[in-house]
């Protein structure tokens, strides 16, 4: 129990030292009064699922706690002495920050009554909330996300004196104010609204789980079961990474919480230590995009496009799951390549007895999400009783084990349980400050785009750069997406892509007659995002990656970013073919409408959607990594690209061959992936027979 106390302290304090967080000694004064009001914000956000209270005052006094936090956890400057104490100003400008937030909640009625016809003092408040969360992003996250904010405001007011092709007439302070500030069409706008309602909750209860345990046992019991394979402890790190997935939206924390067990053992058996780096930075970026989740923004992306939160992981399902099926393909690929076997077996814990030790922590998530699917009830409530559940396990836990050891149950025995708690109560909403910042920032974006129509300005800039190529119109929003992307969190890093390049694609792809869902524009736009995380020189996961493994973080994020490729492919691949996403047909006349759409659910074509699918990145990856069994030829890597594209979009190529059937594509695929094996294992046999071997 100390040993793990003490790994997790050292996890905690890694994440604090890449966020920029303040190391305040767990005596001081400053430490109990940031605990407090933690706590009481996440007793708040359970508190409010049990009493039904106006939505707009929920956000309201979750941005309150949030900038309080901020402003008490960050420092302005990380100088030494701001990052061991909190200033006194620093109480000044949170209460005064706190005060705008509040203004909203403490005035609401009044506002409402006078809608558009603002007095001075409620632009003074507006202007003063807009700056404190400018500063209070710019503490938590960096600099990217308030420029992006600021270069928006400017452009609302000063939109008359820019160019003409993107010119418009220009707003003043007090309309812009108005819609970024004292409505919810802005900062309290829907982003900040699903942070409040739904995404608290599943964070606080991915905090509980990992405060129980939960981190822990899924790293081992994800290097029990890999690490006797070739380069099994990079195959741990994807499995752990992927279970961590679910339960973080963060890939500095994913990275982080995985990457201090598995970078050194990869290291150790051989990985050289920019790519044992660059596996953990792959695969925890990849964690952001698994259902049911996915980095907390699979809960905007159904309230922005009116789906039922079941249909949007049902969608995501497939290509994350291809996705990280490829990337375990890719470490064995890179074992083969280095020569890496696994670890001696006999030095390893039974992967059963570990199951068997921690099996209660995947009660609740099986508990989650069949609630969530199987009985449908709203995120909301199924992330409020899967909390309850998990309380449940963390205080009988201890005195289940006790007794089944045969030792006498203590009272310390279910006080650890209840000291766990508050420790996940606590962690769950230090986790969400630079979420809940972040959304409230990005609504600025949203209201930009409302303000001004600027996503159908950009959408008209990128046809024309585009000559009206729908492949060209793909790479350039995949660029715009990965370089908005760089330097923002997942949730925030979703939003302003959804505002921005998600209307580019549905407004070109229809201009030039594809008919596609919007959640695959949607997801398209989310996939590059995601990437940022690891493209140099912001990717902040493969600085956090290279920090644990003393390598250049450069290198390491460009050996990631070689690694995501496959996942890269995904997005081209699910806009042309939508089956990806589990979608057999969108209804032209009526493309916005979800209820219009129709859904695969033959199980036997799910499977072979998710086969197919696998085989497909299987095939991307040899063509990438240039290896199967053997080093392939030229001429193998090309076959094995025709294999890709037979695979991910049959469809396609049924068109463009006239095969009348997409599953002629799939066989096409299967022979000639499997024409390649066959000669690769000739070459192989070959190879050992030489007398040069």
């Amino acid at each position: 129990m100390q040993e793990e106390r003490e790994s997790k302290a050292k996890e905690e304090a890694l994440v604090e030292k890449l966020e920029g967080q303040r190391k305040l000694p767990r005596d001081s004064w400053g430490y109990l009064f940031i605990v407090v009001i933690a706590f009481l914000w996440s007793l708040y956000q359970l508190y409010v699922v049990v009493v039904p209270t106006n939505s707009v005052f929920v956000r309201s006094a979750h941005l309150s706690f949030a900038l309080a936090l901020a402003f008490m956890m960050y420092p302005m400057f990380r100088t030494p002495l701001t990052m061991r104490t909190i200033p006194w100003y620093n109480f000044f400008i949170g209460a005064a920050a706190v005060s705008t937030a509040l203004y909203i909640y403490l005035f609401y009625n009044q506002l409402n009554a006078r809608n558009g016809a603002w007095t001075q003092m409620d632009v003074v408040v507006g202007i003063l909330g807009i700056i404190f969360l400018l500063k209070a992003v710019r503490r938590t996250l960096g600099i990217a996300l308030p420029i992006i904010a600021i270069l928006f405001l400017l452009y609302d007011h000063f939109g008359q004196s820019m160019p003409d092709i993107i010119a418009h007439k220009g707003a003043s302070i007090s309309k812009i104010v108005g819609q970024m500030f004292l409505t919810t069409e802005g900062v309290f706008g829907v982003p900040l609204g699903v942070s409040a309602s739904y995404v608290f909750l599943f964070v606080l209860f991915g905090s509980l789980l990992d405060k129980a345990g939960a981190g822990k046992y899924f790293i081992d019991l994800a290097y029990a079961l890999l690490g006797k394979y070739d380069g099994g402890p990079a195959k741990a790190s994807v499995a752990a990474s992927g279970m961590m997935g679910i339960i973080s939206g963060s890939s500095i924390a994913n990275t982080v919480t995985t990457g201090t067990f598995t970078i050194p053992l990869m290291k150790k058996l051989g990985f050289p230590a920019y790519k044992a780096a660059s596996v953990e930075v792959a695969a925890s970026t990849n964690g952001q995009l698994m259902p049911p989740i996915m980095g907390a923004a699979a809960f905007i992306i159904a309230e922005f496009l009116g789906l039922a939160y079941t249909e949007v992981i049902m969608a995501a399902a497939i290509p994350a799951f291809a996705s990280y099926f490829a990337l375990f393909y890719i470490v064995h690929l890179e074992a083969k390549k280095l020569g890496i076997k696994g670890e001696d077996v006999s030095k390893m814990q039974k992967a059963f007895t570990i199951f068997k030790g921690g099996m209660h922590y995947i009660i609740p998530i099986f508990f989650l999400i069949y609630t969530l699917i199987v009985l449908r009830q709203s995120p909301q409530s199924a992330a409020f009783n899967a909390i309850a559940f998990m309380m449940l396990i963390m205080v009988t836990q201890h005195p289940i084990k006790a007794w089944i050891r045969e030792k006498k149950v203590s009272k310390n025995d279910f006080l650890i349980g209840f000291y766990n708690i508050g420790e996940g109560m606590v962690a769950g909403a230090k986790n969400m400050v630079p979420i809940a910042i972040a959304t409230a920032v990005a609504g600025i974006v949203v209201g930009s785009v409302t303000l001004t129509g600027i996503g159908l300005t950009l959408a008209d800039v990128i046809q024309q750069l585009s000559g009206g190529y729908i492949i060209a119109i793909l790479l350039l929003t995949a660029v715009v997406s990965l370089v908005l992307g760089m330097g923002l969190p997942t949730t925030a890093n979703y939003i302003v892509m959804a505002s921005l390049t998600a209307p580019i694609i549905m407004t070109s792809a229809g201009s030039l007659g594809y008919i596609i869902p919007a959640i695959a524009a949607h997801m398209f736009v989310f996939y590059f995002g995601i990437l940022a995380d690891d493209t140099p020189p912001v990717g902040m996961a493969a600085y956090a990656a290279a920090g644990i493994a003393r390598s250049d973080p450069i290198k390491t994020g460009l050996q990631g970013f070689t690694y995501d490729i496959r996942t890269a492919i995904l997005p081209f691949a699910f806009f042309f073919n939508n089956k990806l996403l589990l979608i057999k047909s969108v209804d032209a006349a009526t493309i916005k409408d979800p209820s219009t759409w129709q859904w695969v659910t033959n199980p036997l074509e799910i499977a072979l959607i998710f086969t197919t699918a696998v085989l497909g990145m299987f095939a991307f990856s040899s063509a990438v990594q240039g290896w199967v069994r053997v080093r392939t030829t030229s001429i193998e890597r090309v076959l094995l690209l025709m294999v890709t594209i037979a695979m991910l979009v049959p469809n396609m190529v049924a068109q463009w061959l006239h095969l009348g059937s997409e599953y002629i594509s799939y066989i096409i695929g299967f022979i000639l992936y499997a024409s390649i094996y066959l000669l690769q294992m000739k070459n192989m046999k070959k190879a050992e027979m030489s007398p040069a071997k």
